[in-house]
């Protein structure tokens, strides 16, 4: 009688433990998440605060990009670098590293009395945001290999990512309409400080990779040739395309990191091995990322912008503005990469989703004028936008890391935020020129009046929009040509080291992935 007891209770003790690991890996998935919240948190609130910074410290506009264009420097070109390190010294250490950092970064921006002092802040913040964001993806991409649990998990990331920087709006708008500036910096402290008890807690900790080794010129040749293209991305933003310094430093970016490339096909140890960028899976999904970063860009700017400038909206109410779409993003990415993707693969998701955020924006474009409606065309337009980008965001972002390996996943994770930023940094440059060209435009043909001049604002913003949408719908059939079809099987272990698997075959219907 006493076996069968011993065995029940053996198999409860299995039980119980594969419970308490699954467990385990959703608190992991919530320190990561906040953690990529403070980078994403980061993109916008602080714009909300810097009329009020800029008044306080008494920098001129011509100084304020600085307060934006240091982070995005830092942060831009150390990425790749800073997923290298996750790779080598462990994400456990590299994420908390990244953490405190930033926090302490956020802090000495927060209590700056000099504007000098807070572009370091902000330069200090991008600095460590690189070595926190792909350590923060590359953990979640080793803590979820079951591809049904992985995929809920990346709709949870990818709903963050997408929805943090409205969420950056709203926040920024309530801290800086109640509290002060310099608390969109100072909430970061509170959020490192309790994703830093999490990551202690319950991250464990990983040897030195010895499979994994610094590429030093390739190191070099990458960050000098990606700050010289985000510098130069700036540079077109407040000088033009046309100006010296953005050619030459444009030209300088490309011809580095074309030379970084043929570094990488060469050295033993690159710091970024093509096999991760020219499996078509990732491949495509890097596309998706980094252009819809470029098109996205629009829907925040010039959409705060009309609600603020036109709709002489509060920033708190055009943070509230915003909920509904966050709301869709949520809500579609955990259904995208959760259940959709497990069943049909990213290709038909991706450009549909593409597709569905280009038609809220067109809507958008179509339908803005002086007194456009919020409940009737804004609202449904934001639903149909962040429905999209859900979409995109929880089914890119799980692609983009799949298959990649132990040794490869802080690097491949890096590309993730790198795509990002570049793409961002374009649809900054491009669609603010363009809407400044438009907005010329519209004052030189119809006069210099008060309602003039709110019309051609308005002329501006639907320019924008536009745009933004013609290039969702571009990115859609790269993406449709690019992924291949077939779900997301690996035919190897995900864990085997570079040596061992020189192709990856991610979709057991298509050999054609790599």
């Amino acid at each position: 009688m006493s076996e069968p007891a011993v065995v029940t209770a053996s198999e409860l003790a299995g039980r119980s433990g594969v419970a308490a690991a699954s467990a385990r890996r959703w608190w992991i998935l919530g320190v990561v998440g906040l953690a990529q919240l403070m980078v994403v948190l980061d993109a916008t609130i602080v714009n909300i605060a810097l009329p009020s910074a800029q008044h306080d410290l008494g920098f001129s506009n011509a100084d304020r990009q600085w307060v934006v264009t240091a982070y995005s420097l830092a942060f831009g070109g150390l990425l790749l670098l800073g997923g290298r390190l996750s790779d080598l010294v462990g994400r456990r250490r590299m994420l908390i590293i990244g953490l405190v950092g930033f926090a302490a970064a956020s802090a000495l921006g927060g209590a700056a009395t000099s504007f000098a002092v807070l572009v370091i802040g902000r330069g200090a913040q991008g600095a460590f945001g690189a070595m926190l964001a792909p350590a923060a993806l590359s953990t979640l991409t080793v803590t979820f290999s079951d591809p049904a649990e992985r995929g809920k998990a990346f709709g949870v990331y990818g709903a963050i990512a997408g929805g943090g920087g409205a969420v950056g709006l709203l926040l920024g708008g309530f801290l800086t309409e109640y509290l002060s500036w310099r608390w969109c910096l100072y909430v970061n402290v509170i959020i490192a400080v309790v994703a830093v008890a999490g990551a202690v807690r319950l991250l464990p900790s990983y040897p030195r990779n010895p499979d994994v080794q610094i590429d030093w010129p390739g190191t070099v040749l990458e960050v000098t040739g990606l700050v010289a293209v985000v510098y130069g991305l700036a540079e077109a933003d407040t000088k033009g395309w046309g100006a010296p310094t953005t050619v030459v430093l444009l030209v300088a970016g490309v011809v580095l990191l074309a030379a970084f490339v043929l570094v990488e096909q060469r050295v033993q140890h690159p710091l970024l091995p093509l096999r991760i960028v020219l499996n078509r899976f990732r491949g495509g999904a890097y596309l998706a990322i980094g252009l819809s970063a470029i098109g996205v860009f629009g829907i925040f700017l010039f959409l705060t912008y009309y609600l603020q400038l036109t709709l002489a909206y509060s920033p708190v109410k055009s943070g509230l503005a915003f909920l509904p779409m966050i709301a869709a993003i949520i809500a579609a990415s955990t259904t995208s990469s959760g259940v959709l993707m497990p069943r049909v693969g990213p290709r038909p998701l991706i450009p549909v989703g593409l597709l569905i955020a280009a038609a809220g924006l067109a809507i958008l474009a179509a339908q803005l004028g002086l007194r456009t409606s919020y409940p009737v065309w804004i609202l449904p337009s934001l639903i149909l936008v962040g429905a999209g980008l859900g979409v995109v965001f929880g089914c890119a972002l799980n692609t983009a890391t799949y298959g990649a390996g132990a040794a490869d996943a802080g690097v491949a994770a890096a590309l993730v935020n790198t795509n990002q930023q570049v793409g961002g940094s374009i649809g900054t440059a491009l669609l603010n020129t363009l809407a400044a060209s438009a907005l010329t435009s519209y004052v030189l043909a119809h006069g210099h009046s008060p309602l003039d001049l709110a019309q051609a604002a308005v002329h501006s913003y639907v320019v924008g929009f536009w745009v933004s949408a013609a290039i969702l719908v571009g990115a859609a059939v790269v993406c449709a040509l690019v992924l291949p079809s077939g779900t997301l099987t690996l035919n190897a272990r995900p864990s085997a080291p570079p040596a061992a698997r020189p192709r990856e075959e991610m979709s057991a219907r298509d050999s054609r992935a790599v």
